[in-house]
């Protein structure tokens, strides 16, 4: 089962017009870089390597790729600009075949605990940047894995997070930690992390309240929350 099999059909008719979209500003942003160039020169490549990063492709990704028409370029004998997208399309879809043949998306070594303790992860962020959602996703990658998973609901400050995070809970299948809005979210936290290890799960996720960096009591509460789960995992 895919992760997109989570969403409705009209969650993924949402999602594709939005890739839609990404991908008709990437071809704009290429149709701008070689407007009026006839060859695939060091100008041009630096103008790609900036329209990959600006549209979040990642730094070293976009190396990787640039690196690869380059080679291309002076392999093939390519100058012309028209063979350009042509080149970009394969040596992207070879190095996301690469990647696909050479690493496995859980690394179990990287998501084992201690001392047979669950592997505990926190998630923090400031507001709407996906926490919730990536949790959702982050326990059925895990568990597909064969892992067993415990979610916290520990953002007790805004009232439709715990909501959220039951529905993923269920969506998934892995059992859920909470208390009444307004909790100490410490405490939901440390019986997460107790009622996991009771029963020897091997993943904990934790959901936090969205906080910015210079909100010094808000930042106190993540240590405390850290703090707190110390008492069970030092």
């Amino acid at each position: 089962m895919a992760v997109f099999g989570l969403f409705s059909k009209e969650s993924k008719s949402s999602l594709d017009k939005g890739l839609e979209k990404t991908k008709e500003s990437v071809l704009k942003k290429l149709s701008r870089a070689v407007a009026g160039k006839s060859t695939v020169d060091e100008d041009l490549l630096d103008e790609l390597e900036e329209v990959l990063i600006s549209s979040d492709v990642g730094v070293d990704t976009t190396l990787k790729i640039i690196d690869r028409i380059e080679s291309r370029v002076k392999k093939d004998k390519y100058f012309g600009t028209s063979e350009l997208n042509k080149i970009l399309k394969e040596e992207i879809a070879a190095l996301l075949n690469e990647n696909e043949d050479s690493t496995t998306i859980l690394d179990e070594s990287s998501f084992s605990g201690k001392d047979g303790n669950p592997y505990v992860i926190m998630v923090v962020g400031v507001n709407g940047v996906g926490k919730t959602t990536t949790i959702g996703k982050l326990a059925h990658m895990f568990k597909e894995a064969g892992k067993s998973v415990y979610l916290g609901a520990a953002d007790t400050f805004r009232a439709a997070a715990v909501d959220q995070l039951v529905i993923w809970s269920e969506r998934v299948g892995v059992p859920i930690v909470k208390q009444k809005m307004g909790s100490d979210p410490a405490s939901v936290a440390f019986d997460t992390l107790d009622s996991a290890i009771k029963n020897q799960a091997d993943i904990v996720i934790i959901d936090t309240a969205g906080r910015l960096h210079n909100k010094i009591n808000l930042m106190n509460e993540l240590s405390k929350i850290k703090k707190v789960m110390q008492k069970l995992i030092p």
